[in-house]
């Protein structure tokens, strides 16, 4: 009996599909997929990823949604950490603002109520005095350097207006000829050294203006910087003098060092910045001295010239020192400009 089962379940028939393969229910999906590809090309727009085989469990598709959800958070947490530590940054900057200027206005009123001791140097506060006080009296000379420029204008303007005049009765006015000839002459020779000493006053004062708002303006703003420096330090200066002179514990000891080692940056930035304005004001000094002498030697000699009515000696000072005279009615806009 044994022998005609084993023969029977021999002979069992077992199904075959086109291909030679078993039957399996996963292979007859995969195969249909297959075909759907085939026919249809891939579909590029689903938003599910196949974990598995084909036909498989629910279970093994993972929505695309959650992973681009997951990046997103990624991204978004990346972000917020940068914002954070930009706004910590900004947060540890206020507050040291705070703090140093805390401590400089606190030095500033003890200075001026006369409680806190200041560094002084008493040669280059003295220089800093005199630099002020030159600053100051050479912008009065360019004032009324200035306001004769001003004047003079008017008065060559008004010679070349009766020069003009002149001219014109010259050729209506036979039996005055001569005589409004030789007026219309000494006008005009007039005006042309007048335009000429114009020259030399404008170039006067340009070089005046670019000592006193560029060179010594310059020196000046390296002055403030230096000021502001030496409050700063007396600032900490009284501030580690003041933990000093209190308890000596573990806590206090923290403070002493942290005051210390602000201390010894606001000396080495007073010091390097007090270095700055010697050496500015030394080169600044030489400067003055070179640039005055020229200038105030054109302006003795150009004035002399003209009222001693010496034409060449004027022309020869202006070549002496280069200056250049504008060409009439350089001064007046073109037409294309009133238009």
């Amino acid at each position: 009996m044994a022998d005609s089962i084993m023969s029977k379940a021999a002979t069992m028939e077992i199904p075959i599909n086109s291909n030679g393969d078993t039957g399996n229910p996963e292979d007859d999906s995969l195969e249909q997929d297959l075909q759907q590809v085939m026919v249809s090309g891939p579909n590029l727009n689903e938003t599910s990823i196949v974990s598995g085989g084909y036909g498989g469990p629910a279970g093994g598709i993972i929505p695309t949604s959650s992973i681009k959800g997951s990046s997103n958070h990624d991204t978004a947490s990346s972000t917020e950490e940068v914002s954070r530590g930009v706004a910590v940054e900004k947060l540890d900057s206020v507050k040291k603002w705070g703090i140093n200027t805390y401590k400089c206005t606190k030095q500033m009123f003890s200075e001026k109520f006369g409680r806190g001791s200041r560094t002084v140097d008493l040669e280059l506060e003295a220089q800093i005095e005199v630099l002020r006080d030159t600053k100051s009296k050479y912008e009065n000379i360019l004032r009324l350097a200035t306001a004769l420029v001003s004047h003079f204008q008017s008065m060559v303007q008004t010679q070349q207006a009766l020069g003009d005049t002149f001219t014109d009765l010259c050729q209506k006015s036979p039996e005055l000829q001569d005589e409004f000839g030789y007026n219309a002459e000494t006008q005009k020779l007039l005006c042309k050294n007048g335009e000429a000493l114009l020259g030399a006053i404008n170039f006067f004062v340009s070089s005046v203006n670019t000592l006193v708002y560029k060179t010594m303006e310059d020196t000046l703003m390296t002055i403030k910087h230096y000021e502001n420096a030496r409050l700063e330090f007396d600032a900490y200066r009284s501030d580690l003098e003041e933990l000093s002179l209190g308890p000596r514990d573990a806590a206090a000891m923290v403070r002493i060092e942290m005051a210390q080692h602000e201390y010894q940056i606001h000396r080495d930035k007073y010091e390097r910045l007090r270095s700055d304005v010697t050496i500015k004001l030394k080169f600044l000094e030489e400067n003055k001295v070179k640039v005055m002498h020229k200038q105030l030697l054109l302006f003795h000699n150009a004035i002399s010239a003209y009222f001693a009515g010496n034409q060449q000696q004027l022309e020869q000072t202006l070549i002496q020192f280069n200056v250049k005279l504008k060409p009439p009615g350089s001064d007046k806009p073109s037409w294309l400009e009133e238009q």
